[in-house]
């Protein structure tokens, strides 16, 4: 199933956080960390890695002393930022339900 599939890809309470982050630009993995806020190391490479098996990412080695590890959007995954925008406004506006009617 088509949306099962785009489902998977984004599942979990850390990847859509790491795709939003990568919208503003390329981040090395210690920027990812201070930007997501309370994600461990480990989770963050763990899912750094199942959204590169997915081709929403890309990781690229800079040959330097110490080595450079930078991460981006593919053009696949910044295909994603129209539904981010999107999640963000829904987000916002179901806050303020929330909020005023709670």
């Amino acid at each position: 199933m088509i949306s099962r599939d785009a489902l998977e890809v984004i599942q979990g309470k850390w990847r859509l956080p790491i795709v939003l982050a990568l919208t503003f630009g390329n981040k090395r993995f210690g920027e990812l960390q201070r930007d997501i806020g309370d994600i461990s190391p480990k989770m963050l490479s763990q899912e750094l890695k199942a959204l590169e098996e997915n081709k929403i990412i890309t990781r690229t080695l800079y040959d330097s002393m110490p080595v450079t590890v930078e991460y981006s959007l593919t053009p696949l995954g910044f295909s994603m930022k129209k539904l981010l925008d999107e999640l963000l406004t829904w987000g916002a506006h179901f806050r303020k339900e929330i909020v005023t009617k709670g």
